[in-house]
């Protein structure tokens, strides 16, 4: 089968993973990047041996490519989804989706009307630490799942990120850079959620830049940085989600499942592997748990790669704009209920992303 030609759009930090993605997937191929800084598109096709770099138009008309992969900051991934597809492209989005629903609403209805399919990062749920916890859920070895609880608590961006302004502007912030991880993690294995209720502050309403090259450089934040919230399942599972980068250091859990027969311990929902652990009433200690699926190491683009061989077979992709928007609708709500002192019902909702098999070795799409 020949692969699905890609075209790569914003070439920062995270796009070196996805420019490698060709290495780990028979089903695709990097034809070329681009970015509004010529230079770093050329460099960065230098660095991973990609055919061209050229600019966003170029990419957009080469009739080849049939995905984008958009890696462009959080305010213009609506604008360049909406180029991408009215170029006749599918298109797959570094999260969020978009930084708000009306945008969020304008990428499917114009992917839906071009007839093209939308996919969102993060993949990291089809990882084998959360398919091995998928499969413990699916497998009834907590009971019936009661409740959830999920924490991301740091300290910001700004110590490290080369660029970390975004992060405090609207559109970034703890929820909105983080939380779909988090999130797509927990309906990935619990299902869509049906309404929120949080409450939202800025505790440092000016930072500083300590990392390179913008040493000293005062950032004016926009958006919250420590989000609380509780969201109800359709399924009846209660979950609380915690967003903070106001936090100096923690001991909380990063995802926790609570069944009837026991409890599940996640792994971060940032990365691929583990540890999975478990304690169950009839074996009441935390036991590890081998995982039962591949992909462990850093293997983003799995999202991709997955949507490349859907769109072959005519399946539905995994890491979806559906789910990928309810996500968004979720993260806006909270944001929401903290404004308006109340309980917002979801409007969206989606399929829970089917499984991945278990036997798959790394590099390998189920058709």
């Amino acid at each position: 089968m020949p692969r699905t030609k890609l075209g790569i759009i914003g070439c920062g930090k995270i796009s070196g993973i996805y420019l490698e993605a060709r290495k780990h997937f028979d089903n695709i191929e990097v034809a070329a990047c681009a970015d509004i800084d010529m230079n770093r598109a050329r460099s960065q096709a230098a660095a991973y041996g990609i055919p061209r770099a050229c600019s966003v138009e170029e990419i957009l008309a080469d009739p080849e490519i049939e995905i984008i992969v958009n890696l462009t900051i959080p305010k213009v991934h609506a604008e360049v989804a909406l180029a991408a597809i009215q170029a006749g492209k599918s298109v797959y989005g570094e999260k969020p989706l978009a930084v708000n629903r009306t945008e969020g609403r304008q990428i499917l209805e114009a992917a839906k009307a071009k007839g093209v399919r939308v996919g969102s990062a993060p993949d990291t749920f089809l990882g084998g630490g959360l398919q091995t916890c998928r499969k413990l859920i699916d497998d009834g070895a907590i009971g019936e799942p009661v409740s959830a609880s999920a924490s991301m608590l740091s300290h910001g961006h700004e110590s490290w990120h080369p660029d970390p302004e975004f992060y405090y502007q609207p559109g970034g912030g703890p929820l909105f850079d983080m939380g779909p991880y988090y999130l797509t993690a927990l309906v990935s294995m619990l299902g869509p959620i049906n309404r929120v209720t949080g409450s939202a502050r800025v505790t440092f309403p000016e930072r500083i830049i300590t990392s390179q090259p913008k040493n000293g450089q005062k950032i004016q934040v926009k958006t919250p940085t420590h989000i609380a919230g509780v969201m109800d399942f359709t399924s009846g599972v209660v979950g609380t989600l915690v967003t903070s980068f106001d936090v100096w250091a923690n001991h909380a859990p990063l995802i926790e499942i609570y069944g009837t027969e026991g409890t599940l311990s996640v792994p971060d929902p940032n990365t691929f592997g583990g540890p999975v652990k478990i304690w169950t009433r009839q074996n009441p200690q935390w036991q590890d748990v081998e995982l039962t699926h591949g992909y462990t190491s850093n293997s983003r683009g799995l999202g991709v790669a997955d949507m490349a061989q859907a769109m072959r077979s005519g399946r539905p992709h995994r890491a979806s704009g559906e789910l990928a928007y309810h996500v968004l609708d979720a993260m806006q709500a909270y944001l929401d209920a903290s404004l308006e002192s109340k309980h917002i019902e979801l409007t969206s909702t989606c399929e829970r992303p089917k499984a991945l098999p278990v036997g798959l070795t790394n590099g390998q799409i189920d058709a």
